[in-house]
C-alpha cells in the first residue's frame, strides 16, 4: 500500500519545512494509547501519567483511528515556518461547520459502527457543539502534557529544520526524502510514501508540499490534508533518543572533571543544534549561565554557532563531539 503525491515544476518551488505545537498536542493523545510508540517516550509517559488521567480523550480517540483519516481541521498545515498553539487552535475553532461536519463524517466511516453510536451521532447532529468541544480538549492537552516541555521539543524540531534545510541545498530534494525516511522513495517526479493504508495518488497542482518534523509520530511516516490545506508529510524528527535522557546521565565523569560539570553537561546535551534558551529548560540552569558556557565552548573550537530564524543555535565541532562521546 503507498500514498503517491505528483510533482509539478511549481510544486518543487513550493517544498517548505514546518513545525507544528498543536500536531505533536495531537500526535501526543495518539502515542498515549499506541504501545509500539512509547519506546522513546516512558520517562515522559511517567511523567504525564497523573495528568493524562485526568482528562477524557474518548471524544478525541473516537476520531483517531488506529490508521486512516483523522480530521484536518484537527491540525490543519502550518503557514508559516514557526507558529504558536494560541494561533493554531484558534483557527480550530474557525472551522466551517460544512468542512467540521465532512471531516468528522470521514473519521468516523474508518471505525466500524463509530458514526452510529451515540458519541458519533451526537458529533454528527452538532458540529459547531463538536468543534468547540474538541478544540477545548486539544487546549487542555496541550497545557498539561505538552506545554511543560515544549522549549524541549521546539528545539529539537527547530534543530531538525535547520539540519534538513542544509542537507536540501547540500543534496537536493530526491536524495534529502531517502534521508527523512526509508519509507519516502522519489521517483519520476513523484513522490510515494510506502506502508500506508490504502493507495492514494494526488496531483499536488501547484500547491506544493509541507514537510514537518515530528516528535510523537515516531515511527511512522504520515502523509496527509486534503484541499484545501497545503499536502503535508509527517516524518521523525532526529535526535529523539536523547530527547528525555537527563543531561547528568549522558555526561562521562571524566569530562566533568575536566571542564566542570556544568559546562560538560551543555557541551554533552548538543546532541542536536539548540540555542540558549532550549538548553537551560533542558538542564535546569539559569539562561545567564548557559550563555556564558556556550560562549567559552564556543572560543575554545568545541562549539561553532549559527542565527535560525529567531535564535542562535549552536552545536558542536568535531573535536567537541570527540570529547562529548569518549
Amino acid at each position: 500500500m503507498a500514498f503517491q503525491l505528483h510533482f509539478g515544476e511549481r510544486d518543487l518551488l513550493r517544498v517548505r519545512f514546518a513545525l507544528s505545537p498543536l500536531w505533536e498536542t495531537r500526535e501526543a493523545v495518539r502515542t498515549l494509547a499506541r504501545p509500539e510508540r512509547h519506546g522513546y517516550h516512558l520517562p515522559w509517559l511517567r511523567r504525564v501519567k497523573d495528568a493524562a488521567a485526568g482528562l477524557d480523550l474518548r471524544g478525541l480517540r473516537l476520531l483517531m483511528p488506529q490508521a486512516g483519516y483523522s480530521p484536518d481541521f484537527f491540525c490543519p498545515p502550518p503557514e508559516s515556518p514557526v507558529v504558536t498553539f494560541a494561533e493554531e487552535i484558534a483557527l480550530v475553532r474557525s472551522t466551517p461547520l460544512d468542512a467540521a461536519h465532512r471531516d468528522l463524517t470521514l473519521a468516523l466511516a474508518e471505525t466500524p459502527g463509530a458514526a452510529e453510536s451515540e458519541a458519533g451521532r451526537e458529533l454528527l447532529a452538532d458540529p459547531a457543539r463538536a468543534v468547540r468541544e474538541i478544540a477545548g480538549l486539544l487546549e487542555q492537552v496541550w497545557q498539561r502534557l505538552i506545554e511543560p516541555d515544549w522549549p524541549r521539543l521546539r528545539a529539537l524540531l527547530e534543530a531538525d529544520i535547520a539540519y534538513h534545510s542544509r542537507r536540501l541545498a547540500a543534496v537536493g530534494f530526491g536524495q534529502l526524502l531517502g534521508e527523512l525516511s526509508p519509507r519516502l522513495v522519489w521517483s519520476d517526479s513523484a513522490l510515494t510514501v510506502l506502508g500506508t493504508r490504502g493507495d492514494h495518488d494526488r496531483v499536488l497542482g501547484g500547491r506544493g508540499l509541507v514537510l514537518m518534523p515530528s516528535v510523537f509520530t515516531w515511527p511512522e511516516i504520515i502523509g496527509g490534508h486534503e484541499p484545501p490545506w497545503q499536502p503535508s508529510v509527517i516524518y521523525p524528527a532526529r535526535g529523539i533518543g536523547g530527547l528525555w535522557t537527563p543531561a547528568a546521565d549522558r555526561t562521562p565523569d571524566a569530562l566533568a572533571r575536566l571542564l566542570g560539570r556544568a559546562r560538560a553537561d551543555v557541551l554533552c546535551a548538543l546532541d542536536e543544534p539548540a540555542g540558549t534558551t532550549a538548553l537551560a529548560h533542558r538542564l535546569g540552569l539559569a539562561p545567564s549561565s548557559v550563555s556564558a558556557h556556550l560562549s567559552v565552548l564556543r572560543d575554545a573550537g568545541l562549539l561553532t554557532s549559527r542565527r535560525h530564524a529567531h535564535q542562535v543555535l549552536y552545536e558542536r565541532t568535531p573535536l567537541g563531539i570527540a570529547l562529548a562521546v569518549s
